[in-house]
């Protein structure tokens, strides 16, 4: 049985879809864009303020299904540029000082609403 995860601490979903569900111990959350959860907009241009909010916002949907950072076994990061993977991976890098979670990086074409980085995860409660 799935349960879903909605927090007002995270930006509210922008389509379809769940913030998190948990399903068999695990939670999988959707992926995050940096929109600040109470004005629903960019909190920056800049790509380590946008890494930071989506952190952010990733944490609180964790939070919000009892789990956490130290919890993740998966990430994947999703970039409009590959020549921000070394500004984003810094950042990220924070978040994750031990035993970091398994994970993949890839540009695409475009994110949603033109972000610059946007993060989804795996992680167990």
């Amino acid at each position: 049985m799935k349960q879903i995860i909605s927090t007002s601490d995270a930006p509210a979903a922008i389509g379809p879809y769940s913030q998190a569900v948990i399903c068999n111990g695990m939670v999988y959350c959707s992926g995050q864009i940096p929109l600040d959860p109470v004005s629903m907009e960019f909190v920056s241009t800049e790509i380590q303020a946008q890494t930071e909010q989506v952190m952010a916002n990733l944490k609180a949907v964790l939070e919000a299904a009892g789990s956490g950072f130290d919890k993740v076994v998966k990430c994947s990061i999703f970039l409009a540029s590959m020549e921000d993977f070394a500004k984003v991976n810094e950042i990220y890098a924070r978040y994750f000082p031990e035993n970091p979670p398994a994970r993949e990086t890839v540009a695409v074409k475009t994110l949603p609403k033109n972000a610059l980085v946007e993060i989804s995860c795996i992680a167990s409660i």
